[in-house]
């Protein structure tokens, strides 16, 4: 029986939302899970890579060689301590990038080359870079689905409009069948009356479906990266730990959506 793979870009062109903590947890809960995972780092600043562990400057070959079409996927990929396997980056991707403005294909060849690899992995998940640009259009178009990391304060969903636009090009043009798995509301204290307007407001501006429970806010997010472990393997039984798990029991249940 063939390998279904779900591919899940997480996206924010607003950076500080925890898009890479949640790639890395989420990540880490799948594997937990037993399931086999695949994370994709497409950010030029490699935070995704960074908190797994991994010096990005250390790497000779990364996702920019293989979106260069230099190198396969399966010449990047790296084994993470916390057992997902990474296609990781760095600096080099910000050339790449200004590269494939020229080339043919450029918003394809991602996808062209996870297609290679998806047959190992039951899960990818693509870290976006906080921008609009190719790179991300790039990982919406290697996606079935898009999950949207937010803050959970007034000012951080004003930029959701701009990403709708975006998804909704790339289904138009490349990627008829991306669906939206739904807002993740990150950094949320649920005590406040502020909190719970803002996440009312998503639901009714813009209709999106919102992924519980809610990722709570907490230090712990920010100590795990310098380890470079996920939450899950450095604050085992945190409710942020815990979150995380409920929301990738969720996605492996198929009941994503609130």
């Amino acid at each position: 029986m063939a390998t279904v793979t779900t591919t899940i870009a997480v996206a924010n062109q607003k950076g500080g939302v925890a898009k890479t903590t949640t790639v890395v947890s989420l990540g880490a809960a799948l594997t937990e899970l037993k399931q086999r995972v695949l994370l994709v780092d497409v950010d030029p600043q490699g935070s995704l890579t960074f908190s797994l562990g991994i010096d990005p400057e250390d790497l000779d070959v990364t996702v920019a060689e293989v979106l260069l079409g230099t190198k396969l996927a399966e010449d990047a990929i790296v084994i993470t301590d916390d057992g997902m396997h990474l296609l990781p980056a760095n600096i080099t991707l910000t050339q790449a990038e200004e590269s494939l403005i020229g080339r043919t294909g450029r918003e394809q060849r991602l996808r062209v080359a996870l297609d290679k690899v998806a047959d190992d992995y039951d899960w990818i998940l693509i870290d976006c870079p906080p921008t609009l640009g190719i790179l991300t259009v790039g990982a919406l178009s290697a996606a079935e689905k898009v999950l949207i990391p937010l803050q959970a304060e007034t000012l951080s969903h004003r930029g959701v409009g701009q990403l709708l636009d975006t998804i909704h090009d790339v289904r138009q043009f490349i990627n008829s069948s991306l669906e939206i798995m739904g807002v993740l509301p990150t950094m949320y204290d649920g005590r406040t009356k502020h909190a719970q307007n803002v996440l009312a407001a998503i639901r009714e501006t813009y209709e999106l479906p919102v992924v519980t429970p809610p990722i709570p806010k907490t230090i712990r997010f920010a100590e795990a990266p310098a380890i470079g472990r996920s939450v899950l393997a450095t604050a085992r039984t945190h409710k942020g730990a815990d979150a995380y798990r409920q929301v990738a029991a969720g996605m492996l249940n198929g009941t994503k959506k609130t």
